[in-house]
């Protein structure tokens, strides 16, 4: 998904304008994943570009997105440019005798 959304149409309060925008990516991330995963591959990872238009649009982490997106909202943008290509993921494997990470955040 390569997408434009107006942050501030006319005739429409920019919280609902946001709130919609977020839906709408989200929408796009959950039909994504229940797609068939290709032979070999674990999840559908997210390849993520941001930004105010496409030319400063800078890659960042799937899990950033809402939160610059707040942000940028927060600013007085006019649009926000997203873009987000599904791609096969495979995890790499824990190394032979470290412990999970939530394991050692506990103690």
């Amino acid at each position: 998904m390569r997408k434009t959304y107006p942050l501030r149409p006319e005739g429409k309060h920019p919280d609902r304008v946001l709130d919609a925008v977020k839906h709408d990516i989200r929408k796009y991330q959950k039909r994504e994943r229940r797609r068939e995963l290709p032979e070999g591959a674990q999840f559908w990872d997210f390849d993520c570009r941001f930004g105010a238009d496409k030319d400063s649009a800078q890659t960042v982490h799937p899990g950033e997105l809402m939160n610059l997106l707040d942000a940028l909202a927060k600013d007085g943008a006019t649009q926000c440019y997203v873009e987000l290509l599904a791609k096969p993921g495979v995890r790499k494997p824990r190394p032979a005798g470290a412990e999970p990470e939530a394991a050692s955040d506990a103690e």
